[in-house]
């Protein structure tokens, strides 16, 4: 497949850039600091500001899918404009993991353990899973990590779980970047999570 990767020189977007060469799909690696992107086989770095739903549109077109690596400081609305105008039908969306439900009802941003200088990031990315949910004309799927992120070895394996967070025997979720990428691109591949959210973890 032709994908389009937004943030592709950020930790997540670098490491699903490398997992997408790798399985020989041609990728468009898009950031603002091209400098940072991985130097690959079949990846052409391109320098562009996601802010802009007509540029990006312009650098998007042709794709098969969008994958979003990006902060939530560009908004649903902007990225779903710029694919309506590209005529890419497919996005996925690297999310957040705090509306993740760590028990029945409660969400992870809700514990009172939650960090309060995350909060506002947080924030940013229940707000964007919201509006994908009243989102019809464009396939999304997001994707909410484990409750941490890290950079460490690729296992090649995970759990995946819906809207609850995924735990291991001592009760921690956890995930590496690059195990991370590698299940956005099972995603990718496989489709199991249309209109949806998803998580994985160890």
């Amino acid at each position: 497949m032709k994908i389009a990767v937004l943030g592709a020189s950020g930790r997540a977007g670098s490491e699903i850039t490398r997992e997408l060469a790798a399985r020989g799909h041609e990728v468009t690696a898009i950031a603002r600091n091209i400098d940072a992107i991985p130097a690959l086989p079949r990846v052409a770095a391109v320098r562009g500001d996601a802010s802009d739903p007509e540029a990006l549109a312009g650098l998007i077109g042709g794709h098969d899918a969008v994958i979003s690596a990006l902060h939530f400081d560009v908004p649903a609305a902007t990225l779903l404009e710029a694919l309506k105008r590209a005529g890419v039908g497919r996005l996925l969306v690297t999310g957040g993991a705090a509306s993740l439900e760590a028990a029945p009802g409660v969400r992870l941003i809700d514990a009172p353990d939650f960090p309060a200088e995350w909060k506002g990031m947080a924030m940013g990315g229940i707000a964007f899973l919201d509006a994908l949910r009243g989102e019809q004309a464009i396939d999304w799927t997001f994707f909410s990590p484990a409750a941490l992120l890290f950079e460490g070895p690729r296992r090649g394996t995970y759990r995946t779980g819906a809207d609850q967070l995924v735990t291991d025997d001592e009760g921690e979720s956890r995930i590496s970047f690059a195990d991370y990428a590698i299940a956005m691109v099972d995603e990718l591949e496989a489709h199991r999570h249309p209109r949806a959210r998803f998580t994985a973890a160890y």
